[in-house]
Order: structure tokens, then sequence, then C-alpha cells
């Protein structure tokens, strides 16, 4: 199975729709919620969300290497390899 890693903010409703979509597909994945997250841990995270090219906009989600920004369930399970 793809790693997936999910950089959230918790009172994003996106974010948790992305959340509750990797829960129901059973997906494991790993996540932080970047507003909760200690100033290192932040700083951390922008500099890999920067680093990837992607907009400093949440929910993030790599999957097995491949970015995807924003909450986009079409996408996620075509990178999953799920129908």
């Amino acid at each position: 199975m793809e790693k997936v890693l999910l950089y959230a903010l918790s009172t994003c409703p996106w974010c948790r729709k992305a959340k509750k979509l990797f829960n129901e597909l059973n997906v494991e994945f790993d996540f932080v919620d970047y507003d909760l997250a200690g100033e290192d841990e932040q700083a951390r995270i922008r500099e890999e969300i920067k680093g990837s090219g992607a907009d400093f906009a949440f929910p993030w989600v790599r999957i097995d290497g491949r970015v995807v920004e924003g909450y986009n369930p079409e996408e996620y399970r075509e990178l999953l390899g799920i129908e």
C-alpha cells in the first residue's frame, strides 16, 4: 500500500473530509494538524510544502511521493489505485 501523508488544519472542513475519506477507504495515513503543531514543526512543514512546488494550501496530501493540493477524492483514489 502506498504511503500517505496529510497536512491539515484542525478547523478546515475539507481537511476533515480528507481524513474521513481515507478512514472510510481503510487507507492508513499519517497526518499533522498544522495549526496545532509547534513552531519548529510548522517551519518544517512550510519548507516541505514549498519544496514540493505546491501552494501553501490545505489539505496537502502526499501519496507515494505524488502531491495533491486541496480536497480531491478522485485524484486520491487514482493514486491509491482504488476505484
